[in-house]
């Protein structure tokens, strides 16, 4: 029993650990996000991760990525009594667990849920304590990206051929976007952020593109073209992570919700190629991010193998190289 005086995080934990006991959540199911929990409870969303930190170490709850936190399958063996979560000493911070808290954050509760004061919750240090290794939180999410954009790396033997290469810098980048939804609605396309570890990947995209007959000025934009048609796609990870948290529907769910004002856009005879292609689909149509992804690919490359290959021929029958191919108008 958890007295009114005690810390508003323990009401919480309390709360949580008898639904759990009672059976109201099982093994499996979802907790309500930091910012839920702050909402309904009326505390700060420091306060909200403090208390999914403290089941966490009670090993009531896990976080799974891109989902949240759910309740955990029972350990085999006889009951256990709930572990006290225990503060981590100062002086085993560094700034690699500071920034790998925050990371861990926002991979389950998405960006802006991530604060100082909730990374101290997590680690189970003063609140200040953060503060001596990462001097706020913009330079807190700069230290994130950057992590985060550096766990994936290229081979020292490069595959031969632009496409290859191409191929494999795109992959390579969402997979990171697939791991760290948030890290696609960091970054600008007009407001670029210049992290050590996104230029590798910068790197390899150029210099695939690099030696082919094409101006310095139309590498560059193939470059930021292919980027932020990895990032366009991306974006969708985080929002549907977030829309799923607030509504607590599914994506199937949700569209299935929209039946109706289908129907109805579909029987007012204003789209009839819309209504057309829908009535087409056999069981409805699916999206599907990763095939979106590689289709859509498929397509840049398609593209750019003809202004490469253009490129190429027009220098061998001795027309100027590196002029640049512009769209009619």
């Amino acid at each position: 029993m958890v007295a009114k005086k005690d810390p508003p995080y323990l009401r919480i934990v309390a709360e949580f650990r008898r639904r759990i006991a009672d059976g109201e959540l099982a093994p499996g199911d979802r907790l309500p996000s930091t910012r839920q929990i702050a909402k309904e409870w009326d505390v700060a969303l420091a306060t909200a991760t403090r208390a999914l930190t403290a089941l966490s170490q009670e090993g009531l709850v896990r976080a799974r990525s891109r989902v949240g936190t759910v309740v955990a399958a029972p350990e085999p063996g006889p009951a256990r009594a709930p572990r006290r979560a225990i503060a981590a000493p100062d002086h085993e911070l560094t700034r690699e667990r500071v920034v790998r808290a925050a990371v861990e954050i926002a991979d389950s509760e998405g960006l802006g849920a991530v604060s100082m004061r909730g990374v101290a919750a997590r680690l189970g240090v003063a609140t200040m304590s953060p503060y001596r290794y990462v001097g706020s939180k913009d330079e807190l999410v700069l230290l994130m990206a950057d992590a985060a954009f550096g766990e994936e790396h290229y081979p020292a033997e490069v595959p031969s051929g632009w496409r290859a290469r191409l191929e494999l810098g795109a992959r390579t980048l969402w997979v990171l976007y697939r791991r760290h939804p948030w890290l696609a609605q960091y970054s600008s396309l007009t407001r670029p952020v210049l992290l050590p570890n996104l230029a590798v990947h910068a790197e390899w995209t150029l210099s695939a593109l690099d030696g082919h007959g094409l101006d310095p000025t139309t590498v560059f934009d193939l470059h930021v073209l292919l980027y932020s048609y990895i990032q366009g796609i991306a974006v969708n990870l985080e929002r549907e992570a977030n829309a799923e948290a607030v509504t607590g529907l599914s994506e199937d769910q949700w569209m299935n919700a929209q039946t109706p004002a289908l129907e109805q856009l579909a029987a007012s005879g204003r789209y009839p190629t819309f209504s057309r292609i829908i009535a087409s689909f056999d069981g409805g149509y699916d999206l599907h991010l990763d095939e979106l992804f590689e289709f859509g690919l498929r397509q840049m490359l398609d593209g750019l193998a003809v202004l490469i290959e253009g490129e190429a021929a027009g220098t061998r029958s001795g027309a100027p190289s590196g002029s640049r191919v512009r769209s009619p108008g």
